[in-house]
């Protein structure tokens, strides 16, 4: 009875009330959310400043981050089966409300819930992850493996991209700017849609290795495979050599930028800044493609 009581005293907010009448309905959600979605929902949420917009009603929200004046956002689409998870589970809480939009916040427990999500989903990559034997003549720099042949993770959910937004350049301003910070968002959740899903389809795991390879000796990119490893691949053969690199390493592999520079043989510091111009590239190429959003202002 006290966790019933508990139930319904949650039941004043909208979205745990929602998600209820819809169990009770249907038995269970009818597009229930996979932990890779809630996830990457979390590891928005997660970002300075970041909020879950949603309206009453509304079949999606959108994550945005508080901005300064001027300075546009680019929000993220939530569908709101993953919203509505988010809050049964206690993981995002309301905030203020603007007229029928209200407005989530991720909870302590949400972000203990995002460590713990990262830790099961870098253990699931690497038992995906081995690799055969680097292939012979492989440009120095190219290989995204290490000795053992498994991929170099960074353990903490803290990408080098989101350490990098949180430092000033010498005006004062923000390292890598919030579009900066999406695209890079945006590569990285190709990459994990593309890793889960090839298995699923009994494909065998995509050879980045091979596509940093073609793109570093100015050779066609291998396109075949799932739309994920598609998008993928795209985005790192329009950044070219280096940068594409750089990009897969930090922005998908969560290597840090130390770490990558000494693969690549770069002087120690120069990491942030290559990494910077290949995300200013990524933005000119998902705002060609229009998959960043609409700018929210």
């Amino acid at each position: 009875m006290r966790q019933v009581r508990k139930v319904e005293q949650r039941r004043d907010d909208p979205l745990v009330d929602r998600a209820i009448k819809a169990l009770a309905e249907e038995g269970s959600a009818a597009h229930p959310a996979t932990e890779l979605e809630l996830m990457q929902a979390l590891r928005r949420l997660a970002m300075p400043d970041a909020l879950l917009a949603i309206a009453l009603g509304m079949e999606q929200g959108v994550i945005l981050q508080d901005t300064p004046k001027g300075d546009h956002d680019h929000g993220t689409k939530l569908p709101s089966e993953t919203a509505m998870t988010l809050a049964l589970r206690g993981w995002i809480a309301a905030g203020q409300t603007v007229g029928r939009v209200l407005r989530y916040r991720i909870t302590p427990a949400g972000r203990v819930a995002l460590r713990e999500l990262t830790a099961q989903g870098e253990n699931h990559a690497r038992a995906m992850a081995e690799a055969p034997a680097g292939f012979e003549g492989a440009p120095k720099g190219v290989g995204v493996w290490d000795d053992k042949h498994v991929m170099a993770r960074m353990p903490s959910q803290d990408s080098p991209v989101v350490g990098l937004s949180r430092r000033k350049d010498r005006d004062g301003q923000p390292f890598l700017n919030r579009s900066m910070v999406r695209a890079a968002e945006r590569l990285r959740e190709d990459y994990e849609l593309a890793q889960v899903g090839r298995p699923a389809a009994g494909e065998p795991p995509k050879d980045w290795e091979a596509v940093l390879s073609a793109i570093q000796n100015h050779q066609p990119v291998d396109t075949t495979g799932n739309g994920a490893a598609v998008q993928v691949a795209q985005a790192l053969a329009f950044l070219g050599p280096g940068l594409s690199e750089i990009a897969l390493r930090c922005c998908c592999l969560l290597e840090g930028l130390e770490t990558t520079e000494k693969h690549m043989g770069w002087a120690a510091r120069s990491g942030k800044v290559v990494l910077r111009i290949a995300l200013q590239r990524l933005v000119l190429h998902y705002e060609a493609t229009g998959e960043l959003g609409p700018k929210i202002g």
